[in-house]
């Protein structure tokens, strides 16, 4: 079943999915989702875009179980990639497919506020805390100028940086805002479109899919190793959401092709892994 017109749904994509294959078969699925009356709203990173122009610039990328440490230089590449590069090419595929998208990121009104995130143990970064630097932890939305949007029938893109009170903006991985903006919005769907096709068995095996996954059994497949390094944190940070019971339900999805994204929500669990509480 689809959500009803007016429901909220929001959609992460990678930086790989924006520049690859799949972007003009998730800008056709947006379109129609909008189309159909429900509230879009798109979370976008930037990744492999920022590591490629970091090794350009002569900088080595840090990234500790799948989230990247940002000093200064880093923050300037996510700036020119994620608010700049990413966002605008991601508008235009979605312009392109008869969509209204409006570009955002953090520091627009505060649209997504933040503060540093202090040093913490992360599963898969070993026993010691890990300082990331200038990344960031949601602490709220501007619900009213996403609601304006979205109420007129736009879409809101946002990029994956975060701005404090101070001005000081902030990297913060995509997934976790999607996330956090699926709870405040107690959006109905929340998809994240990534390189994989899902939660796999066995990472080097598609046919491995697992279609569905209670909350029990994905922290399960994360302690016995079946999953691992960047889906742990997509794991971990969805299943938190999921267990506030704000979210419908959860759609990890990828590798997608004309009118997938459209089906991995009417039809859970046939495109991707579907998350569900329990």
């Amino acid at each position: 079943m689809s959500g009803a017109p007016g429901a909220a749904v929001v959609i992460k994509v990678g930086g790989e999915i924006v520049h690859g294959s799949s972007v003009r078969a998730v800008a056709a699925d947006v379109a129609a989702l909008a189309g159909r009356g429900e509230r879009v709203f798109l979370v976008h990173g930037g990744g492999p875009q920022a590591t490629a122009l970091q090794r350009s610039l002569g900088q080595e990328p840090k990234v500790v179980a799948g989230r990247r440490i940002t000093d200064q230089a880093a923050l300037d590449v996510m700036k020119m990639i994620v608010a700049g590069q990413v966002n605008v090419d991601l508008c235009a595929a979605l312009v392109a497919a008869g969509a209204r998208p409006v570009g955002l990121h953090g520091a627009s009104s505060l649209v997504i506020e933040a503060v540093r995130r202090p040093p913490r143990v992360v599963s898969g970064g070993g026993p010691q805390p890990i300082d990331f630097g200038l990344v960031g932890d949601v602490v709220g939305f501007r619900r009213e100028l996403l609601d304006l949007l979205a109420g007129a029938g736009y879409v809101p893109v946002l990029a994956c940086l975060g701005a404090d009170a101070g001005g000081q903006v902030l990297n913060i991985n995509a997934d976790i805002i999607a996330n956090q903006l699926a709870q405040a919005l107690g959006a109905e769907h929340l998809v994240l479109v990534t390189s994989a096709p899902g939660v796999l068995r066995d990472v080097n095996d598609p046919a491995s899919r697992l279609p569905r996954l209670t909350s029990t059994e994905a922290r399960a497949a994360v302690a016995d190793g079946t999953v691992r390094g960047g889906m742990i944190p997509k794991l971990e940070e969805s299943l938190a959401v999921l267990e506030t019971g704000r979210v419908g339900s959860i759609h990890i999805v990828g590798d997608l092709g004309p009118g997938d994204l459209l089906r991995a929500i009417d039809q859970p669990g046939s495109i991707g892994t579907t998350l569900a509480r329990g």
